[in-house]
Order: structure tokens, then sequence, then C-alpha cells
């Protein structure tokens, strides 16, 4: 079938695997407060363990258990202050210097690099989501743990600002991803980079479409000023930085010889090939709601 493939051949597994995660990222994702973090920092967890793997498949020597620790640490100052988690970068990644220069073994400079990649990569810039929900949240919360859960599910924008955010930037996320797995094996043909083969630019412009389609909702949904620009805007940041951090992923996974990042999730994979359209996302989202969005309203 040129155009198409047969229903027996579709991926039940990774299907069925995929809206079980999804179930578990809304759920966290509405309650938000301590529940959301926790989360996230159960994810951060399994994918700094990942990396971490690929990293020593190169015979690299991080320092693996500190960058955890410390990335686990900045998330729950994240939860606490958002002006504290800038801070701890940089004491964190010197902590981590700090800590390979005095082992009994030289540190290489690729030790130390890639030690600070992973609390970059791994813990910095996935912090940021516990921003974006934590944005106006500030008496919403009905739950114990700052916990949230709607009373009235009728209205989108009725939702806090931060939960809202969320949801449309997940929501573009997914639409990015499924429009791209989806249209790329029904017409892709042309590849887009040697880093993945199997990825077309076909693909690329549905995902990307995809994403700007349910942003342009989102934005009308919420009422936000020139809703037809800032949705497009913001699909098109959303739907190009989750292709980029799902090619950054595939270049680290090429270098350090594996297929999958790990087997957590059947038909997935690990942890890092289902988030890395997360991680470049969520800063980008944040400046732009704090930041760009409201210069529109000027």
């Amino acid at each position: 079938m040129p155009f198409g493939f047969r229903i027996d051949r579709m991926p039940w597994t990774r299907i069925f695997s995929g809206i079980i995660a999804i179930i578990l990222a809304l759920g966290g994702t509405i309650l938000g407060g301590w529940y959301f973090t926790a989360g996230l920092a159960i994810l951060v967890y399994l994918a700094q363990l990942e990396y971490f793997q690929l990293v020593r498949a190169k015979g690299i020597l991080p320092a693996g258990k500190t960058t955890i620790i410390v990335s686990q640490a900045l998330l729950i100052i994240s939860t606490l202050s958002n002006n504290l988690a800038d801070a701890v970068l940089p004491v964190a990644g010197t902590f981590i210097c700090f800590y390979l220069l005095f082992q009994p073994k030289l540190a290489s400079i690729a030790d130390i690099s890639t030690s600070i990649l992973g609390l970059f990569y791994g813990g910095y810039l996935p912090s940021y989501w516990v921003r974006i929900r934590a944005i106006d949240s500030a008496g919403t919360s009905n739950l114990a743990l700052n916990g949230f859960w709607p009373a009235d599910w009728g209205h989108f924008s009725a939702l806090p600002t931060g939960l809202a955010i969320t949801l449309l930037a997940f929501g573009c996320i997914w639409a990015a991803d499924i429009g791209a797995y989806t249209m790329g094996r029904l017409f892709g043909r042309t590849q887009l980079s040697n880093i993945s083969p199997k990825k077309t630019v076909e693909g690329a412009v549905f995902g990307v479409a995809g994403s700007v389609a349910v942003a342009l909702l989102g934005s009308w949904s919420l009422g936000w000023p020139l809703w037809s620009i800032t949705g497009t805007a913001l699909g098109l940041l959303i739907g190009a930085t989750s292709l980029l951090g799902d090619l950054t992923e595939s270049m680290m996974k090429r270098d350090a010889g594996v297929k999958d990042s790990g087997q957590l999730i059947p038909g997935h994979g690990g942890i890092l090939d289902r988030a890395d359209s997360y991680v470049f996302t969520a800063p980008l989202v944040y400046y732009f709601v704090v930041l760009l969005l409201p210069l529109f309203s000027s």
C-alpha cells in the first residue's frame, strides 16, 4: 500500500502504552502543586538515568548521582520560588565541578561537560514545566499540598492560567508528535535528516501544522490578544522545538550506538524517547507567555 498501512500492522502496544502515559500525565498536570512536582521528579530521575547510561556507553565517567541529586533539589526549589531556581543552576554546576575535581581519578573535560549537560538538559530545562504550571496558581488550590481539582469542566478559559497553558502546550506537542508520526508513515517520502532516517519532511510539516492548529484553538479559547497571530506563533514555536528536541535525543542515541534510550515504555523505548519533545519546549513556552504575550496586550 503506497499511501497507507494495514490495520493488523498498527502498533497497538505503542498506542496503548501512549494512552496510559497521557492519562497519567494529565492527572498529575491537573492536580498541580507538589503532585505535579513529584510526578515530574520521577520522570527527571528516570530520564537522567537513561542519559548517563548513554554517556557511559561512550566510556565517559560523569558525576551521575551528584547531578541527579542537585536536579531533584532544583525541582523542589522551583516549586517554592521561581526566582531562586535560576540561582541554583550555577551553584549546582559549581558543586558538580568541585565533586569531579576531588575524585581519586583525574576527571576529563568530557566527564565535566557531560555532567553539566545532564544538569542543564535533564534537570534545569524540565524545571520550567513547574514554573508554567505555577503561573497565577496562588489562591486556586483546593486540595492538600497546593493541589487543585476543577469544580467546573465546562470552560477551558475558567481553569487556572498555569494549568490552561500547560495543557495547551502538551496538546501542541501531542499534535506535533501524532501528526509527524502518522502522516510520516502515510505520506513520508523525503528524509528530513541523517540523524533520524525514519523522520520525513512531510511528517515534520504535518506535525508543525498540527501544533499550530491546536495553538490557534487554545489561544482563541483563552481570549489572547490577536489570537490568530499569537496562536500561530506559539504553535510554530512548539512544533519546531519539539522536533528539535526529538532530533537532539536521536543524535545522542546515534552517538552512543543504541536504538532506544531504554525499554521502560512498551512500544516507545525509554523515558527520553518520549520526553525529548518536552525538554527545549518548556522554557520557550514560559518566556513566550511571561514576556512576549503581554507585549500584544499593550
